[in-house]
């Protein structure tokens, strides 16, 4: 990990981005300084997930953010970028030991400090929270709350991920309860034009410079 850990991290959705917005809309959340990029593909088309991932990664590097793999211990490694395991993804353990101590992996802890404390001892770079809000990606996941970060801050020393309905409304609370990175989906990307994906983008990590 070259920079610190916090402020915006944008997540894909196939379906958000199809018709070919994934690369100019990712191209613009990354323009306006999004500091981490989640690529998220659950469909079965091996090849097309390979050919993103890769377009991804060589954005990634041209504007130092930090590409994350949701759930693909494979493609993440042969790649050489980081990943995100759900409850139910795989070995936060295992994939550590395949891709290095320097590499980001994350995890899904829902709204659990117990789910929580099993990743970071298996040695997760940051722990993601939420639901926060009504979620259009995932609305029947756990709700999580502010409480919630504020305690996960006190008792980790790890990077707090904060996802769920957030919007750059709602951000500010999370922020001040220790979100270290807020991970947003149609918040960034549900957008008529690229433009405006890079204008939402500066708007959410100006909300980090003014907290």
């Amino acid at each position: 990990m070259s920079q610190p850990l916090r402020g915006l991290y944008a997540i894909t959705d196939s379906q958000l981005l199809a018709d070919g917005k994934l690369l100019p809309y990712v191209d613009a959340a990354l323009a306006g300084g999004a500091r981490l990029l989640q690529y998220r593909d659950k469909s079965g088309d091996a090849g097309k997930r390979h050919t993103e991932a890769s377009e991804l990664a060589r954005l990634c590097r041209y504007y130092g953010a930090d590409l994350i793999i949701n759930d693909d211990l494979a493609l993440a490694a042969e790649l050489g970028v980081g990943l995100h395991l759900g409850r139910d993804d795989g070995s936060l353990r295992e994939a550590r030991q395949e891709l290095g101590r320097d590499a980001i992996i994350g995890a899904t802890c829902h709204a659990s400090l117990a789910f929580a404390e099993q990743a970071a001892a298996e040695q997760a770079s940051y722990l993601a929270f939420g639901r926060f809000f009504q979620s259009v990606t995932k609305p029947g996941a756990p709700a999580a709350t502010p409480v919630l970060l504020e305690t996960a801050n006190r008792r980790f020393t790890l990077p707090l991920v904060a996802i769920g309905g957030v919007s750059t409304h709602n951000a500010p609370q999370l922020i001040s309860a220790g979100a270290s990175l807020l991970a947003v989906v149609h918040g960034l990307f549900g957008a008529n034009s690229a433009e405006e994906v890079e204008r939402r983008a500066r708007h959410f990590n100006e909300l980090f410079l003014s907290l």
